[in-house]
């Protein structure tokens, strides 16, 4: 169905009803009309990375670790793959006549912000900190939610419209302040791609306040910029009791009713929350009017026959049985294979079986089930931890010792013991082994939405880049023996990891793996699989020069405004193989005034010389000659090739046209430099990715 006949529908259904009834809709959980046929619908429902919070589904990587992928065509099939078990809920549940929450076909999702600074505790929810990046991912991701059939399949929302990114415990009443350049250089990009591109059937607006007004009721952002500029046709929601927000933390209303008109006359559509129940009484007070009901109401509507609720759709008849089925966990386990970074190996990497008698795995996370599956997460039907997984690998053939060497943040595991109660344990079962693999991070409990989980640290934002006390104490025993040991990182976020990097054999960043994701470790580490994801982060040494975490200005975060260089770089990844780039070329004569209004074509050609086969990313990166370009090299597009032991490949880079502008300082896209250098290689072209990876970036000017 296209729009113009959903928008027609809408309008005719709409007109028939009350002002009670269009006020009962414009809440999350809408009431049935029984005499226009509507039944009661919950809007609310998550679809991260898998169908979340109603039972079971197939559990993917954190978005965090899909960011890592680099890899668009695998997000739209992940995306495929929760929309269509998001279907097969909804269809078993109507038959049930079961309409609760996290139960419907809206999935309020991508979250698309970028993660601005490692100390905020949902960046984990997020792509990474490039714009780029997340846009590309949040398009294909989106794509895959919503289908190309007649009608959507499931309606995605781009979340958290904007500029939004911590604190989480000051964001009911927090002011993002931020340049119009840094609106439109950092903060914007992807929601624009999602909305334009993408065609986001949704847009979620944030908690906080961006330059004095709440994101739930935005002059500029919603009126100006999304529906004006960006053409969005969609609909708008509330975060999560936000709309309360106005009132009572940002004192912009002062009252319920006053909240109520700003944010339908700014255009925010349905209130997750409770304060749209005061629509009747804004309404008998003459706060507004009858037609301001109606617009939302028809965007709503529109999204309802979008999805097909009130016809029969190719949709109706997708069995429960494609939940959690054998193609969907395959496709869990080969996102996770694809989302592990390797960040060091001296050699010890891969591991041969046959060379090992005892393996000790070690650490809180190395048989957690919480670490693998983040936040904002279905259940799954089976879990397979890294200790499992390393298990269920080398079977009888290798002995493997456990030790949970420290919990997780508290200074003992019985709560009767004494500190440090599972130290002398670790270190046994490290004398005893040929290697220790240790499992150290964090999960939601430390890190996520504030309020969602009862967080440890800060609403669930860290202080600090540091390990928990207990785990940092384990690693520096660890770290002192005398047995080889490899770190496996399992967070959502930049850690510290310098003792790692300076002691350990070998580390692995796996993030939050899914729910079989100690499978897909443990193939990483035995060399069923090389590994290929990248960083869509970087990570620091420390915080030091960093602003503080309330101020939103990017100096010296993230990879284009870093000043020194960082730990671990920004698309950067190691693998088994040797993969390099042999040639470059431009395949049209194109100089720089020319990509004012075209792409710049490069032809890429490049080896695997390692005996194994792999997968890489290859990336290119553009610097424009201009005051107005951010410090350091921005990607502009990326494309991942697997090759075979010995294989060339050739591959064509498309660099848009947009990669050769520069914001101003009025936001303004502009062309107006001298010329720009484009880079093309595995990894950035800074010095650290050189020192680290052996790999230069190829450059070519225009």
């Amino acid at each position: 169905m296209n729009r113009q006949e959903a928008v027609r529908r809408a309008t005719e259904l709409v007109e028939q009803m009350s002002v009670e009834e269009l006020a009962s809709q414009l809440r999350f959980d809408a009431d049935e009309i029984p005499h226009l046929d509507i039944p009661e619908y919950n809007w609310w429902n998550e679809g991260l990375h898998g169908v979340a919070r109603a039972g079971t589904a197939t559990v993917f990587p954190q978005a965090i670790g899909l960011g890592a992928t680099f890899d668009e065509e695998l997000l739209e099939r992940i995306g495929t793959a929760i929309s269509t078990e998001a279907r097969a809920k909804y269809n078993e549940n109507e038959k049930h006549e079961d309409r609760d929450i996290y139960k419907g076909i809206t999935l309020w999702s991508p979250n698309v912000n970028l993660f601005r600074d490692p100390r905020w505790g949902r960046g984990h929810e997020t792509y990474g900190e490039d714009p780029v990046l997340i846009a590309r991912l949040g398009v294909a991701f989106i794509r895959g939610l919503q289908g190309e059939g007649e009608y959507m399949r499931t309606a995605a929302c781009a979340k958290h419209f904007a500029v939004h990114s911590g604190p989480e415990d000051k964001r009911h009443f927090f002011d993002a302040r931020v340049t119009m350049k840094e609106l439109w250089e950092t903060y914007l990009p992807q929601f624009e791609a999602c909305v334009k591109e993408g065609k986001v059937e949704a847009v979620m607006g944030a908690y906080n306040r961006t330059n004095g007004e709440p994101c739930c009721a935005h002059s500029y952002l919603m009126g100006e910029v999304l529906r004006k500029q960006w053409g969005f046709e969609g609909h708008y929601v509330s975060d999560c009791w936000a709309i309360r927000d106005f009132h009572e933390h940002h004192k912009v209303t002062s009252r319920p009713e006053e909240s109520v008109r700003l944010a339908l006359e700014m255009g925010c559509d349905v209130n997750c929350g409770c304060t749209y129940q005061k629509i009747l009484n804004a309404y008998e007070e003459g706060l507004i009017s009858k037609e301001l009901l109606q617009r939302a109401a028809v965007r709503l509507f529109t999204t309802r026959f979008l999805l097909g609720m009130f016809d029969e759709t190719e949709y109706d008849h997708i069995p429960y049985e494609v939940v959690e089925c054998r193609e969907h966990i395959d496709l869990s386990v080969e996102a996770a294979h694809k989302s592990v970074v390797l960040l060091k190996n001296d050699g010890i990497l891969p591991l041969q079986k046959e060379k090992l008698k005892t393996i000790g795995v070690i650490g809180p996370n190395a048989n957690s089930r919480a670490a693998l599956i983040g936040n904002y997460h279905g259940t799954a039907s089976r879990y397979v931890t890294v200790l499992e997984g390393i298990q269920d690998y080398v079977g009888d053939d290798v002995r493997v010792l456990y030790s949970e060497g420290c919990h997780l943040f508290l200074d003992q595991v019985e709560k009767l013991a004494r500190e440090d109660d599972r130290i002398s344990e670790a270190m046994t079962v490290a004398e005893h082994s040929d290697l220790v693999i240790l499992c150290l991070g964090l999960d939601e409990s430390l890190e996520g939405e504030e309020g969602d989980t009862g967080n440890e640290y800060a609403s669930g934002d860290k202080q600090n880049l540091m390990l928990p006390p207990s785990q940092q104490r384990l690693l520096e025993i660890i770290a002192e023996m005398e047995v080889p040991f490899i770190v496996c990182m399992m967070a959502g976020s930049a850690m510290d990891l310098n003792l790692a990097d300076d002691k350990a054999n070998a580390v692995l960043q796996t993030w939050y793996p899914g729910a079989r994701g100690g499978k897909a470790v443990a193939d990483i580490l035995f060399g069923e699989i090389s590994p290929s994801g990248k960083l869509p982060i970087t990570i620091y040494r420390n915080l030091q020069g960093m602003p503080d975490f309330d101020d939103y200005s990017m100096k010296n975060r993230t990879y284009r405004f870093v000043e020194k260089a960082p730990l671990y770089p920004f698309g950067y990844g190691l693998n088994y193989a040797d993969t390099q780039i042999v040639e470059v070329r431009l395949i049209s004569d194109v100089d720089y005034v020319q990509t004012k209004e075209q792409s710049v074509s490069v032809e890429v050609r490049a080896v695997n010389y390692g005996a194994v086969p792999t997968e890489d990313i290859l990336q290119a990166y553009v610097q424009v000659e201009d005051a107005n370009e951010v410090p350091n090299p921005k990607l502009a597009v990326f494309k991942r090739v697997a090759f075979a032991p010995g294989e060339e490949k050739t591959a064509t880079l498309e660099i848009p046209a947009k990669s050769f502008t520069v914001v101003d300082e009025e936001g303004r896209s502009v062309h107006t430099g001298l010329g720009a250098d484009i880079y093309i290689g595995f990894g950035q072209p800074d010095d650290r990715t050189r020192e680290l990876s052996g790999k230069k970036s190829v450059r070519l000017h225009i």
